[in-house]
């Protein structure tokens, strides 16, 4: 059944061996001050490379676009070079590994802006929303967002300009390409939801108003390293961070013709994966597969089987594994030898040292 999984890929012009995918996952444990990869975080994804496709941690653009505590930047040479250990370590083991670029927009606090208002698509706070700062220990500190400025046109242009520079310093650091972060509540997501855009001008109002954000920064990011790199995760139904469309099924349809239209890589789905989640429906899917015409990957609480099935049912291409990834370094042999997953230990998933990160065993085969 699981063969499917390691059928071989072709993903632009790179090659995969199989359709297993490690997704973006925040570990914050960037090396202080300054946000910069190290070789800690070299040998957490050197370790992981029996997936087909490594997608890195968000990494902010600049630093107004961080959210958390000791997240990584690829804004400055420092972190262009400490990403480079990175990726020279996954090469090393014929990986490939797409960098994730991430703005955060209003889920932040001043705390890790250097005393800064966060910016936003509305002056919209996100309620309910805590993110994490240094407090001086080992463990983040839990802290409310604050009401956000709404970006002037000179703010998105700037912003914009981060981003087409910030695929270029992926590219020098050796990443295969750039995946766009547009999903989870973040500042993309804040323009692309009805109830986060609140704006009366060229962004706001029309569903392509709301999408034109998107559009220049995909257009941005092409031009800079070409569209066979360049890739957009989503999160059509997850009400992560206070972003919620009224219309989601009729939004996410337009923004897969957009992704179409600009040729990007791979649209990268992610499911809303907690208790009670709404299901992401067959229909719904079935229109973006219908939609968009490159490789579609998936990731959301998917077991071995469910993962194969959703292949051979057409409509996905790959599937991301989160979690079972952080545990299992060697997940891919995990599947092919129907192995038991080893359980991920919460109190170390952020901040910390090696522990929870790089010593986690891999399967002992008899």
């Amino acid at each position: 059944m699981t063969a499917t999984l390691f059928q071989a890929i072709q993903l632009g012009k790179l090659r995969l061996k199989n359709r297993i995918v490690m997704p973006p996952m925040t570990r914050s444990r960037a090396t202080q001050p300054g946000d910069t990869a190290n070789q800690m975080m070299a040998e957490y994804y050197m370790q992981r490379c029996e997936a087909g496709l490594i997608i890195g941690e968000g990494t902010q653009i600049s630093e107004r676009a961080k959210g958390y505590a000791w997240t990584p930047g690829i804004y400055s040479q420092a972190q262009i070079d400490g990403w480079r250990l990175v990726t020279d370590a996954v090469h090393q083991q014929a990986g490939v590994i797409f960098a994730q670029l991430w703005h955060v927009g209003r889920v932040t606090h001043p705390d890790n802006i250097n005393g800064a208002q966060p910016w936003s698509a509305s002056p919209l706070k996100a309620e309910n929303v805590k993110v994490f700062v240094d407090n001086g220990s080992q463990q983040p500190g839990f802290i409310d967002v604050v009401t956000p400025k709404q970006m002037s046109q000179k703010e998105i242009n700037l912003v914009i300009e981060q981003f087409r520079q910030a695929a270029l310093n992926a590219q020098q650091a050796g990443f295969d390409g750039v995946e766009l972060h547009a999903a989870n509540g973040y500042l993309i997501n804040q323009f692309i939801d009805s109830e986060s855009n609140q704006r009366t001008d060229a962004y706001g109002g029309s569903l392509s108003n709301r999408l034109r954000f998107l559009d220049e920064v995909l257009t941005a990011l092409v031009g800079a390293i070409g569209a066979d790199k360049v890739a957009v995760r989503l999160a059509p139904l997850t009400t992560l961070n206070g972003t919620v469309d009224a219309y989601p099924e009729q939004t996410y349809t337009a923004v897969a013709e957009l992704l179409n239209q600009h040729k990007v890589v791979y649209m990268h789905i992610a499911e809303a994966d907690w208790d009670d989640a709404p299901p992401m429906p067959l229909h719904f899917k079935q229109a973006l597969r219908k939609t968009y015409a490159g490789t579609i990957i998936y990731a959301g609480k998917y077991t071995a089987a469910s993962a194969s099935q959703a292949i051979e049912d057409g409509l996905a291409d790959m599937i991301a594994f989160g979690r079972p990834f952080i545990a299992n370094p060697d997940l891919p042999s995990r599947i092919k030898h129907h192995q038991a997953w080893t359980s991920h230990d919460p109190n170390t998933l952020f901040g910390g040292n090696h522990h929870g990160l790089t010593d986690y065993p891999r399967f002992e085969h008899q």
